[in-house]
Parts: structure tokens; C-alpha cells; sequence
């Protein structure tokens, strides 16, 4: 029995085979000439360190210390490689011979046939007359849709790379490009230092251009991409650099062009940089840098469609019942509407925060107390006529059109504390004081120092009730209100930040619906509201929430988008519904008459092979706002496979004021297991000051095989007969 035969082997005296940990296992073995050669047949293994060989007959001769094999076989690689061979004369370790009709696989992929191997010092393996891809060869169809033939073919597998000599590329068996020289790191390498595929790109603004990316590796934590982008209208340099430490990680992209569009050649650039770091005592830090040239770059050349940037250092900390933050911040408008205007509006913002959260033992309950202190800086000195017209431009009003430069500290306490009654209704009472101090420069509507103080007290009552079926499906219901009173003790105060308000089930019981501290939802009000939630035993989930405000008094705190404005706010009305791969959310905001104010509505499917997302937004004009127009806005994202291979994908984005499409995109990608392709056309129909409507055009081609991973669309062979 082999078994047997090969615990026999193993307790011979064959010093030339045991050493180095190598075994020897076969159903037949036979030693001759005084134990110089060992011959094996039958189901022949080696096994050393880690590698193993396979045979079907082999012969050992000890004086030589070469294993000679006549036959198929093949080598199992401690890398997961597999070597094959038609016959070879091997050193005993394998890492020195000549292998005949030699083909090895890297990772499952990367195919390379020869007609003779060399294998030199286990490091390097010579390949003559060598025939590389990644494709699937299959019988009906053995030419591969690519392929590099070259006189020889080096494989260093301690740097993982290949070298090839006098190469050439062929497409279907054609030869398309000649290599006097070509390296490709192998498929085990995900990180290496070369070129990487061109991109065609096609601009109506730019016209066709070519990009040449090369990627430089800075150690096992930091890359370098330098791409340049060259087309008949520009001369571009793109530049992306990543680094990773131990405490954070830094991603800098950014670019500098030469071009005519804006009249004359000259030099424009931009630099996006977001950095993360741990700071001693479990501090973060956050960096966001965001530099542009001129407003139009970013869109003319598809870098950003942001048309406000932030710059932005923060330091934040959290914790189970503390969070500490500080942050400064530089804005710029991109807007062609807003340039003008912007020395009137706020651009550097600076902000602190201590939040701390405790639970009182005398009285119970939750209790949390904060401390802010923010400012922020305009860059005009006074508002002149030629600055009001253009603040008018940018849908600023006349009162918002100031060089007020403002400072605020605030200070706010509260305290909430529940109880659960007998029949399972859920009663909480809520306190909160809330202090602000300012101190105002430039806007003489305003003395330079005020202060107000804001008490507010708060009832709340909810009764959740659940139940179960006979089929297994869960219904919750929560009937809830509210009522609640606030008033502002003290001076008027410019209101900077709580213009815009939203008005949804997440703070449908909130203290106020205002957003920042400036201004506080004042007089007594009741809200009452209501959810349901539906569990179905198939999976199905199904959820909703309505609710309104009531006020004793309206203070005409809210405008009309808000949906809060008047004595009595619209009709809240939210809800999902999961089914099966489709989920279905609105959340809309109506009045007694069912006369709308805001509405919007998210439908996505995902399966297999569909995924497809839509939405559509309805909210009113609003000249307070600044919004003379309603917003009528629908966008559309999809993508189907239709084969394993194929995939196409549409996106889309059109203006319901204006009846007419403002972005439209579409998309074609091929991959199979040695080819990516990605095919894509884009337009921007709308126009402005600063950029004109531009159509794109894409092509990009990458292989697999070559540091990319293509097995999971690898394509199978059709069997005749």
C-alpha cells in the first residue's frame, strides 16, 4: 500500500532527500547503482518546504543532486503559483533547472506558456519564446481576446515582477503595439511603481485628450499618481498623493493646467486635501483644505461639482457623556450669482463647544449642559449701493446685505426626566434655559453688546402599543404630544443662523424647530403626532408618521417653505416601505387643503441585476429664502447587468421649472476576467456666466491579471457536442 510505502521511504538512510525537510511519497521506489539513484513512479510527490511536486516517474541521482522527470508534472509554489512542464532536470530543492514546454499560473489569472524555462537561484524564472494573458482559452475559440508574445519573458518572484523582451501586444491574434521593453508587476503584487492604462477623454470644451497616469509607490504607506492630461486645448498636470501613519492618514488631489477658455493662455490649478489624526487624550484632528483658481475650473474639467467650498480645521473629542469640539472655517462661493456678493456674506466662521451630559441622583432623570462661543467675519467694511445690487443679484435681501461682523457665547442647561406608567404611557418632563451673549461690529442697526435669555418648559405624553398577528407580523403604534412653552427675555438679536428651517418627524418634538441659537420657537404650542411601524413575517417593513403644531399665538417666526408658519404649522406627513427589493420613503408638508409646501420622495429597487434609484423634490418659493423660483427638481440613477459581463448605467437630472434636462449620463462597462472596459457619454445642458454647457466623452481600458483581480467575471467555455 502507498502509505506504507512511503513511512518505509521516509526511514531510510537517503541523506540527499531528507535533509532540507524533504519527503519523498510514491507507489513504487526503487534504489540502484549502490544508492546513488532513487527512481519513483506512480503517483509521485515531493514535498519541501512548503513547494510540491507532482509526477507520474522521477529519477534522483544523489552524485549530481538533480531529479530529472520525464513526463507531465506539476509545481505547487508556496505563493499559490503553479508551474507545469513537459519534462525538466530539477536541482533537489527546485530552485535551479531547465523545464521543457513550461507554463506556470500567478493567483489563479496570469497564464504564461514557453517553450523552455529556466529557473535560476529559486528567484528568477526565464521564459523563452513566452505567450502571456489573462484571458480563458477555450477549445472552440483558443486565440484569447489579448495577449503579449515576446522572445523572453523574466520572472523575479522575490520583487514580483515581470520583464519582457521584444514584446508584442496582440488583440485577437493581431498585433497591435510593439514593446522593445515592457514590465508588469505580477498578480500577487497589488502596489507597484509604472504607468498605468491611458485614458482617452473627449470634451466639448477641451476637445479629445489623452491621460497618461503613472503611479509611484513612497514605501508600503504612501503613493504618489501623476497624470498628465494633454488635449488641443490644454496642457494639464493631475497629481493625487496618499500617506498613511499610525495616527491618521493624508489624501491631497489636485491639479494645474494651461489653457486659453478664458480668453487668454494662463495658469490655472486647484488643490482639494482632507487630513485625519489621533491626538493625545483621544482627540481627533480633521483637516479639509479646498483651493481653487477660478470659479469654472472644477466643472469645466469634471474635477467637482461643489459650488461652495469649506476649509476647514477642526478638533474634536468624544465620549459617553462628553463631546468637545472646536473648529474654524473659511467659505468660498462658486456661484456665479454669489462672486459679487460675497464680501456680504459671512466667510470665516469660527466655533468651541463643551457638551457635557449627567445624571442627576436627587431628582432623577437626564441633565445636559453646553457651552459655545462662535464668530464669524465678513469682508466689507460697509454696504455700498454697487454691494447692495449685487447682494440683490444673489437673492439676498436688503437685511441680509451687511458688513456685520458678530461674535456669540452661549450658555444652555436642561433637564428631562421620564416615567413609565402602569397602562405602559410614557410621560417626560422637559426644562431648559438657554443664555446668549453678543458682542456686534460693523452694523449700526444693532448696539455693540447684547444679551437674551431663554427659558423653556415642556410636557410630553406617549402611549406605544404593539401587537402581534395570527401570521406572524408585528404592528407598534404611538400616538404622542406635546405641549410646550418658550420665551426670549432680552434684546433682538440679528439672526444669522436659523433662516432655514426643516421641519420633519426627526424634530417633530423638539424644543424648537429652529436651528441655531439666534432665534428660539417662542409662545405655547401643542404638537401631536403619531407613528405606526409594521413588521411583516415575509420581511416586508412598513413604517409612518404624522403630526401638526399648534400655537396660541403666531410670532411669524417661519416662512412659508418652512411649513411651520402661521398659528397652526401643515401637516407633517413621513413614511417608508420596505418590500421585498424595492424601498419606497416620502416625507411631505401640506396644509388643511391639501395645497403642498414641500414634498419629497426617494424610490430605490436593488437586485441582482438591477439597481436604480429616484427622487423627486417639491418645495415653494420663498422669497425670505432668497428663492424666487420653486424647486421642481427629479434625478434618476440606474444601472442594469444584462449578462455576467455587460453592464449599462444612465443617470440623470431634470429641472421641472424650466422643463428641460440639466445633466444626463451614460455608461457601458465590459469586464470578463483579462479585460475591463468602460464606455461613457455625459452632458451638462445648463449654462452660466462662469461655465458653458460641455458634452464628454469617455474611454477606459484596464487588464486584468496585472495587480487586478478579474476572477469573478471570468467567462466559461461552451462544449461542443
Amino acid at each position: 500500500m502507498r502509505w506504507i510505502v512511503a513511512i518505509l521511504v521516509l526511514l531510510l538512510p537517503m541523506n540527499a532527500l531528507a535533509q532540507d525537510a524533504a519527503t519523498l511519497i510514491a507507489d513504487r521506489i526503487s534504489i540502484s547503482d549502490g544508492g546513488n539513484v532513487v527512481t519513483a513512479s506512480g503517483n509521485v510527490e515531493i514535498l519541501h518546504q512548503g513547494q510540491r511536486l507532482l509526477a507520474q516517474q522521477l529519477v534522483y541521482t544523489r552524485s549530481t543532486d538533480e531529479i530529472q522527470i520525464n513526463g507531465d508534472f506539476t509545481v505547487v509554489e508556496t505563493d499559490g503559483g503553479v508551474l507545469t512542464g513537459q519534462s525538466a532536470v530539477l536541482s533537489r530543492d527546485f530552485r535551479r533547472g531547465i523545464i521543457q514546454g513550461a507554463r506556470f499560473v500567478l493567483e489563479g489569472q496570469l497564464q504564461v506558456a514557453a517553450t523552455e524555462m529556466n529557473r535560476v537561484d529559486g528567484r528568477y524564472n526565464q521564459l523563452y519564446k513566452a505567450v502571456a494573458s489573462s484571458c480563458r482559452v477555450c477549445e472552440h475559440n483558443p486565440t484569447p481576446l489579448w495577449r503579449i508574445r515576446a522572445r523572453r519573458v523574466v520572472h523575479d518572484q522575490e520583487e514580483r515582477q515581470l520583464y519582457f523582451d521584444d514584446a508584442w501586444f496582440e488583440v485577437a491574434g493581431l498585433p497591435v503595439l510593439y514593446f522593445p521593453k515592457l514590465r508588469f508587476p505580477d498578480p500577487t503584487l497589488k502596489r507597484a511603481t509604472g504607468f498605468l492604462i491611458p485614458e482617452i477623454r473627449t470634451s466639448s470644451n477641451l476637445g479629445v485628450g489623452l491621460k497618461f497616469p503613472y503611479f509611484v509607490t513612497l514605501g508600503k504607506h504612501a503613493d504618489i499618481l501623476l497624470t498628465p492630461y494633454v488635449s488641443a486645448k490644454t496642457r494639464t498636470i493631475e497629481a493625487r498623493f496618499r500617506r498613511e501613519f499610525t495616527f491618521g492618514s493624508v489624501e491631497a488631489t489636485g491639479a494645474i493646467s494651461v489653457d486659453g477658455l478664458l480668453g487668454q493662455d494662463r495658469l490655472r490649478s486647484y488643490l482639494f486635501a482632507d487630513g485625519r489624526f489621533d491626538l493625545p487624550k483621544g482627540f481627533d484632528l480633521n483637516v479639509d483644505l479646498r483651493l481653487v483658481s477660478d470659479p469654472s475650473y472644477l466643472l469645466t474639467y469634471g474635477y467637482s461639482d461643489a459650488d461652495r467650498l469649506n476649509n476647514k480645521v477642526e478638533v474634536t473629542r468624544t465620549r459617553r457623556n462628553e463631546h468637545i469640539s472646536a473648529s474654524v472655517q473659511q467659505l468660498r462661493s462658486l456661484r456665479a450669482a454669489e462672486i459679487d456678493a460675497e464680501d456680504a456674506l459671512a466667510t470665516v466662521l469660527g466655533r468651541a463647544t463643551y457638551e457635557r451630559h449627567v445624571s442627576p441622583n436627587f431628582i432623577g432623570g437626564k441633565a445636559k449642559f453646553v457651552f459655545d462661543i462662535e464668530g464669524h467675519r465678513r469682508n466689507s467694511e460697509t454696504v455700498s449701493a454697487a454691494l447692495l445690487a449685487d447682494c440683490a443679484t444673489a437673492g439676498l435681501l436688503p437685511t441680509d446685505c451687511v458688513a456685520r461682523d458678530l461674535v456669540r457665547a452661549g450658555v444652555l442647561a436642561n433637564w428631562r426626566g421620564q416615567h413609565i406608567f402602569r397602562n405602559g404611557m410614557v410621560g417626560a418632563l422637559e426644562g431648559q434655559v438657554a443664555a446668549d451673549f453678543y458682542w456686534i461690529d460693523q452694523d449700526p442697526s444693532f448696539a455693540t453688546s447684547l444679551n437674551h435669555i431663554t427659558p423653556t418648559v415642556a410636557a410630553e405624553l406617549r402611549w406605544p402599543m404593539a401587537r402581534t398577528t395570527e401570521n406572524g407580523a408585528r404592528d407598534i403604534i404611538e400616538p404622542m404630544v406635546q405641549l410646550a412653552w418658550t420665551d426670549t427675555i432680552g434684546a433682538n438679536v440679528p439672526n444669522e443662523d436659523s433662516k432655514i428651517v426643516d421641519f420633519d418627524e426627526g424634530n417633530l418634538l423638539a424644543l424648537s424647530r429652529l436651528p441655531g441659537s439666534d432665534r428660539y420657537e417662542r409662545g405655547w404650542r401643542a404638537t401631536a403626532g403619531f407613528n405606526w411601524t409594521r413588521l411583516a413575517d415575509n420581511g416586508n417593513e412598513y413604517a409612518a408618521t404624522i403630526g401638526k403644531v399648534f400655537r396660541l399665538q403666531d410670532h411669524g417666526q417661519f416662512t412659508a417653505a418652512s411649513g411651520l408658519d402661521g398659528a397652526s404649522s401643515d401637516w407633517l406627513l413621513a413614511g417608508q416601505v420596505k418590500v421585498d427589493r424595492m424601498t419606497l420613503t416620502n416625507r411631505s408638508l401640506f396644509d388643511d387643503q391639501f395645497s403642498f409646501s414641500k414634498s419629497e420622495t426617494q424610490l430605490a429597487w436593488a437586485s441582482e441585476k438591477v439597481s436604480a434609484s429616484a427622487s423627486y423634490i417639491w418645495v415653494v418659493n420663498d422669497p425670505d429664502e432668497g428663492r424666487t423660483d420653486n424647486i421642481n427638481e427629479f434625478n434618476f440613477d440606474a444601472s442594469y447587468r444584462f449578462t455576467d459581463h455587460w453592464t449599462a448605467s444612465f443617470n440623470g437630472r431634470y429641472d421641472g421649472n424650466t422643463n428641460q434636462a440639466t445633466r444626463a449620463g451614460l455608461g457601458l462597462q465590459y469586464q470578463n476576467e483579462c479585460l475591463n472596459l468602460n464606455l461613457s457619454v455625459s452632458r451638462r445642458f445648463t449654462s452660466s456666466t462662469n461655465v458653458a454647457a460641455s458634452t464628454e466623452f469617455g474611454l477606459g481600458v484596464s487588464l486584468n491579471g496585472f495587480g487586478r483581480d478579474g476572477r469573478e467575471y471570468a467567462r466559461t467555455c461552451r462544449h461542443s457536442g
